[in-house]
Protein backbone atom coordinates (compact mmCIF):
# COMPACT_ATOMS: atom_id res chain seq x y z
CA UNK A 1 0.00 0.00 0.00
CA UNK A 2 1.62 3.12 -0.96
CA UNK A 3 0.89 6.17 0.75
CA UNK A 4 2.79 9.72 1.53
CA UNK A 5 3.16 12.69 4.38
CA UNK A 6 2.32 16.22 3.58
CA UNK A 7 1.54 19.32 5.49
CA UNK A 8 -2.10 19.45 6.49
CA UNK A 9 -4.25 21.47 4.79
CA UNK A 10 -7.33 23.79 5.66
CA UNK A 11 -9.41 21.04 4.31
CA UNK A 12 -8.06 18.71 5.68
CA UNK A 13 -10.37 19.72 9.07
CA UNK A 14 -13.29 16.81 8.73
CA UNK A 15 -10.39 13.62 7.80
CA UNK A 16 -8.61 15.21 11.21
CA UNK A 17 -12.16 15.73 12.89
CA UNK A 18 -12.84 11.49 12.37
CA UNK A 19 -9.86 10.52 13.50
CA UNK A 20 -9.77 12.57 16.91
CA UNK A 21 -13.06 10.85 17.44
CA UNK A 22 -12.95 7.35 15.93
CA UNK A 23 -9.39 6.67 17.10
CA UNK A 24 -8.48 9.13 20.11
CA UNK A 25 -12.38 9.45 21.72
CA UNK A 26 -12.50 13.12 21.24
CA UNK A 27 -15.73 14.30 20.15
CA UNK A 28 -14.64 17.92 19.59
CA UNK A 29 -16.57 19.50 17.20
CA UNK A 30 -16.46 19.94 13.57
CA UNK A 31 -16.88 23.65 12.83
CA UNK A 32 -14.55 23.94 15.90
CA UNK A 33 -11.84 21.57 14.54
CA UNK A 34 -12.07 23.31 11.24
CA UNK A 35 -11.78 26.98 13.16
CA UNK A 36 -8.49 25.91 15.17
CA UNK A 37 -6.65 23.73 12.41
CA UNK A 38 -7.14 26.92 10.36
CA UNK A 39 -5.50 28.88 13.22
CA UNK A 40 -2.79 26.03 14.12
CA UNK A 41 -1.63 26.08 10.38
CA UNK A 42 -0.79 29.96 11.11
CA UNK A 43 1.32 29.62 13.91
CA UNK A 44 4.83 29.70 13.96
CA UNK A 45 5.27 27.17 16.17
CA UNK A 46 3.03 24.73 14.98
CA UNK A 47 3.11 22.05 12.20
CA UNK A 48 0.76 19.54 11.16
CA UNK A 49 1.37 17.06 8.70
CA UNK A 50 -0.86 13.78 7.45
CA UNK A 51 -0.95 10.91 5.78
CA UNK A 52 -2.60 10.48 2.45
CA UNK A 53 -3.19 6.68 1.42
CA UNK A 54 -5.90 6.04 -1.12
CA UNK A 55 -6.42 10.13 -1.91
CA UNK A 56 -7.75 10.09 1.69
CA UNK A 57 -6.04 11.90 5.07
CA UNK A 58 -5.58 8.49 7.07
CA UNK A 59 -3.66 10.04 9.93
CA UNK A 60 -1.75 12.76 11.36
CA UNK A 61 0.39 14.29 13.60
CA UNK A 62 0.83 17.93 15.57
CA UNK A 63 3.47 18.57 16.95
CA UNK A 64 4.36 22.19 18.75
CA UNK A 65 7.12 23.89 20.24
CA UNK A 66 7.78 23.00 24.22
CA UNK A 67 10.45 24.96 25.74
CA UNK A 68 10.67 25.36 30.06
CA UNK A 69 13.54 26.49 32.41
CA UNK A 70 14.90 23.40 33.01
CA UNK A 71 15.73 21.91 29.62
CA UNK A 72 16.80 22.52 25.77
CA UNK A 73 14.53 22.89 23.05
CA UNK A 74 11.97 20.23 22.41
CA UNK A 75 8.92 19.24 20.23
CA UNK A 76 6.02 18.18 21.80
CA UNK A 77 3.32 15.84 20.24
CA UNK A 78 0.19 17.51 20.60
CA UNK A 79 -1.86 14.68 18.57
CA UNK A 80 -1.00 11.75 16.76
CA UNK A 81 -3.76 9.46 15.09
CA UNK A 82 -3.94 6.90 12.15
CA UNK A 83 -7.15 5.31 11.08
CA UNK A 84 -7.67 1.84 12.28
CA UNK A 85 -8.05 0.62 8.96
CA UNK A 86 -4.64 1.87 8.24
CA UNK A 87 -2.69 0.46 11.34
CA UNK A 88 0.26 -1.53 10.61
CA UNK A 89 1.24 -0.34 7.71
CA UNK A 90 3.98 2.29 8.68
CA UNK A 91 1.96 5.27 8.75
CA UNK A 92 2.31 5.93 12.36
CA UNK A 93 5.94 5.57 12.24
CA UNK A 94 6.55 7.80 9.19
CA UNK A 95 4.80 10.92 10.56
CA UNK A 96 6.55 10.57 13.70
CA UNK A 97 10.03 10.07 11.72
CA UNK A 98 8.90 13.24 9.68
CA UNK A 99 8.34 14.95 12.63
CA UNK A 100 11.63 14.52 14.02
CA UNK A 101 13.39 15.41 10.80
CA UNK A 102 11.33 18.82 11.46
CA UNK A 103 12.17 18.93 14.80
CA UNK A 104 15.94 18.80 13.98
CA UNK A 105 15.90 21.01 10.94
CA UNK A 106 14.07 23.76 13.74
CA UNK A 107 16.65 23.70 16.66
CA UNK A 108 14.54 20.39 18.67
CA UNK A 109 17.08 18.25 20.88
CA UNK A 110 14.22 16.18 21.69
CA UNK A 111 10.39 15.93 21.06
CA UNK A 112 8.64 15.07 24.56
CA UNK A 113 4.92 12.81 24.02
CA UNK A 114 2.58 11.90 26.42
CA UNK A 115 0.16 8.89 26.25
CA UNK A 116 -3.48 7.85 28.39
CA UNK A 117 -2.40 5.27 30.72
CA UNK A 118 -4.88 3.39 29.07
CA UNK A 119 -3.36 3.17 25.41
CA UNK A 120 -1.24 0.62 26.45
CA UNK A 121 -0.75 -0.26 22.27
CA UNK A 122 0.30 2.94 21.82
CA UNK A 123 3.40 3.22 24.31
CA UNK A 124 4.35 -0.18 22.73
CA UNK A 125 3.96 1.06 19.37
CA UNK A 126 5.98 4.48 20.69
CA UNK A 127 8.61 2.06 22.36
CA UNK A 128 9.28 0.24 18.94
CA UNK A 129 10.19 4.01 17.42
CA UNK A 130 12.58 4.32 20.46
CA UNK A 131 10.95 6.58 22.51
CA UNK A 132 11.16 5.78 26.53
CA UNK A 133 9.36 6.77 29.65
CA UNK A 134 11.17 8.52 32.52
CA UNK A 135 8.06 9.08 34.62
CA UNK A 136 4.67 8.74 35.05
CA UNK A 137 2.38 11.72 35.94
CA UNK A 138 -1.18 12.66 36.59
CA UNK A 139 -2.94 15.06 34.51
CA UNK A 140 -4.84 18.17 36.08
CA UNK A 141 -6.87 20.28 34.03
CA UNK A 142 -9.11 23.45 35.30
CA UNK A 143 -12.42 24.72 32.70
CA UNK A 144 -12.47 28.13 32.64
Amino acid sequence: MHFHIRTALPSDYPAIYHLNKEEMGYDYPLEETKAKLAALLQQEGDQIFVAVADGLVVGYLHLRDYDVLYAPHMKNVMGIAVSSRYKRMGIGRALLETGEKWAIQNGAKAIRLVSGEERTGAHAFYRRCGYTSNKSQINFKKYL
